[in-house]
């Protein structure tokens, strides 16, 4: 039998916001999670004035006018019947799930998998689906935007522009910037996914890219999770690499970044490999 939340057991709970329910302890799936505050969560978008709703606020006033659970509730559609969570609850709960679990509602959602997206009660594959595809779209946006405009002519600039692919990241990433002759920037590609603390990239896969976008410079960063910058031997052994292609095919590697921690490193500023390897600059 399914058991049910009794709003009048509020008071008499002290076991935490979440309670978990099983109708069937051989089955799993049957666990049911659901908050305690019902009634801050279940609260139906229908139920208020039409000037208060999302999607109506959202075309009179604008995007930026609503909050973040706001706006996972239009992409959300609808809530969780189980736990009776309206999409606005659904999205409160998610961002709160996301705050603890990842130290920042946001932050979790940049670098959350389908997997650990659907772990959290009420989404299934369709409502993550959505809420991926849209946080994916909104990074393109702002690189197209970014690369209309950006000329990147300083680590600073270039690690600005990486940190949404890089930083606060469980994994190794290693990415690159594609730029044009003048230093445009033409748009960024992540290469390779590594472990907690290595990532493996070869030179063919990051100068593939750089071909097939027409880009006459790259610069290569990766991440350290541990946030320790220091390079280890296979970075520079890599770095080394990469400034060898980039004199066999002509087109110049600018530098290296490691990214960790809210910080950056050069390469470039950092070692001789730059001095050892020059990469000609030819101006077109």
């Amino acid at each position: 039998m399914e058991q049910h939340f009794n709003r009048e057991s509020q008071s008499n709970s002290d076991q935490g916001a979440w309670e978990t329910f099983s109708s069937d302890q051989s089955s799993s799936k049957e666990t049911r999670y659901c908050h305690a505050d019902l009634q801050q969560f279940s609260l139906r978008v229908r139920d208020l004035p039409a000037s208060e709703r999302p999607r109506e606020r959202l075309l009179n006033q604008g995007a930026n006018h609503l909050s973040n659970s706001e706006l996972l509730a239009i992409l959300l559609g609808t809530g969780q019947g189980s736990c009776k969570l309206s999409a606005l609850g659904l999205g409160q709960v998610i961002l709160q799930k996301l705050e603890q679990d990842y130290g920042g509602a946001l932050k979790g959602l940049q670098t959350i998998t389908p997997e650990e997206l659907m772990a959290i009660p009420g989404i299934g594959p369709a409502k993550a689906a959505v809420i991926l595809a849209a946080i994916e779209f909104g990074k393109r946006v702002v690189s197209a935007h970014a690369s209309t405009r950006i000329v990147v002519d300083d680590p600073a600039v270039a690690a600005s522009i990486l940190a949404k692919d890089l930083m606060g990241q469980s994994q190794e990433k290693f990415a690159v910037l594609l730029l044009d002759v003048k230093h445009h920037l033409l748009g960024s590609h992540v290469v390779s996914i590594g472990t907690a603390t290595e990532t493996l990239a070869h030179p063919r896969d990051v100068f593939r890219e750089v071909i097939r976008r027409g880009a006459t410079r790259v610069l290569v960063a990766h991440n350290h999770p541990s946030g320790v910058l220091s390079p280890s031997p296979d970075d520079l052994r890599l770095t080394e690499q990469l400034l060898q292609a980039g004199q066999v095919l002509s087109i110049p590697v600018l530098d290296h970044l490691i990214l960790g921690n809210g910080q950056h490193l050069s390469l470039r500023q950092q070692t001789t490999l730059w001095e050892e390897l020059p990469q000609e600059l030819v101006q077109s």
